[in-house]
């Protein structure tokens, strides 16, 4: 796995993180303050959380005067979209060897 990867695991581990994302996903572009309202957590965790995301590549930021917004790049899941894609191909044929073992065995 690529530092990539294990940088969009790593942030998207964190249910607090992944629950700001998955907001931005569904709710379109926000201020810090309006992702506060909804976190159930201090603006300085959110900036936080946020920071990490942008770090990771998942989210951009749009400054406008005194505010800033922010919104989601679900994009950048394509990495983890194709490893584990990888890993499903993997797994069944795993599976299919299993299979195919315990119909000879029952032979």
């Amino acid at each position: 796995m690529t530092d990539a990867h294990e940088t969009l695991f790593r942030t998207l581990a964190d249910p607090t993180r992944r629950a700001i994302f998955e907001r931005l996903c569904r709710e379109g572009e926000q201020t810090v303050g309006a992702l506060t309202a909804g976190a159930g957590i201090s603006q300085p965790a959110v900036s936080k959380h946020l920071g990490l995301l942008k770090q990771a590549g998942l989210v951009r930021d749009r400054p406008e005067g005194r505010l800033t917004h922010y919104s989601a790049r679900p994009g950048a899941l394509a990495p983890l979209i194709d490893w584990t894609s990888r890993m499903a191909g993997f797994w069944e044929a795993k599976f299919d060897d299993l299979e195919d073992l315990m119909k000879r065995m029952d032979q």
